[in-house]
């Protein structure tokens, strides 16, 4: 997970407190940050250039597979009647 972007979000939620806990400012954006990368460092993530590149593959399996498909077809409806596949 990106640091700047544990860092930030660390940020907002200090920023979002009441201002009687604002004061402790950059001690809570510590804790908020160590508990943000623990916790996100326990799922199990991928990015996004991660998650187009299997959705790519996933595309082109299905169409290949939908090619395959439709060969079968063609090949099974070319048999002769009665004749047994192998």
């Amino acid at each position: 997970m990106n640091n700047e972007f544990i860092s930030e979000l660390a940020r907002r939620l200090v920023g979002d407190l009441p201002g009687n806990l604002r004061v402790l400012g950059e001690d809570l954006q510590q804790n908020f940050e160590a508990v943000l990368q623990s916790s996100f460092s326990r799922l199990d993530l991928v990015t996004r250039e991660e998650f187009e590149i299997q959705r790519r593959v996933l595309a082109a399996t299905r169409a290949r597979l939908e090619q395959l498909e439709r060969e079968l077809e063609r090949l099974e409806s070319e048999r002769a009647p009665g004749e047994q596949p192998h």
